[in-house]
């Protein structure tokens, strides 16, 4: 399949997304508007690995296993663990490439305001203190800068290993908009497969 853009129209109405994307692109908030655009459960990923203590759960594969075995779903596309697994289940991959300096912006505001908030994020967990950032090589703004080039290579190899796979890229939050306003909207008016 070719690589769709913005503004071209989807073959089918999708049933099982996955959106991809750096840490701190977007992911989430985008899988969220899919699945209230299309009326199709979104599965937070992040919910399913982090434990307590950030640490990560032993379920967490058998419960990607079996949301993934469902007819409908979109969820963020990561953890290494169960990428191939999501992959060869999905429809349609959207790909968050938006650029290096706009996700680490985003990445950055966000973990400044999750932190000072003190945010309660997945099983309790809060962000870590500000100056782990120049401590902790794995920290989320640090992990955010270095894997941004991972996704392009990991979207290449999918589409090698599945052709038939729809894959859209989104370049920036216009083109976000545009897609779940445009292409994304007229999809879900069709009726499901």
């Amino acid at each position: 399949m070719t690589l769709l853009g913005p503004d071209d129209r989807l073959p089918h109405r999708p049933a099982r997304v996955l959106v991809a994307g750096a840490s701190g692109a977007g992911k989430t908030t985008l899988a969220a508007r899919i699945g209230d655009r299309l009326g199709i459960p979104h599965v937070e990923i992040d919910a399913l690995f982090h434990g307590p203590g950030w640490t990560p759960r032993r379920e967490f594969v058998d419960d990607v296993r079996r949301f993934c075995a469902a007819d409908a779903w979109v969820t963020e596309w990561q953890y290494e663990r169960v990428r191939h697994l999501l992959a060869m289940r999905a429809d349609l991959l959207v790909w968050l490439d938006l650029g290096r300096a706009r996700v680490t912006w985003q990445v950055t505001s966000r973990t400044v305001r999750r932190r000072l908030r003190r945010e309660r994020l997945w099983n309790g967990n809060v962000e870590p203190p500000l100056w782990t950032f120049v401590t902790d090589p794995q920290h989320i703004v640090r992990w955010a800068w270095s894997h941004h080039p991972l996704t392009a290579a990991r979207v290449a190899a999918v589409r090698e290993e599945r052709p038939e796979l729809v894959v859209v890229r989104l370049p920036d939050r216009r083109a976000v908009d545009r897609w779940v306003a445009g292409p994304l909207a007229e999809a879900a008016r069709r009726p499901p497969a």
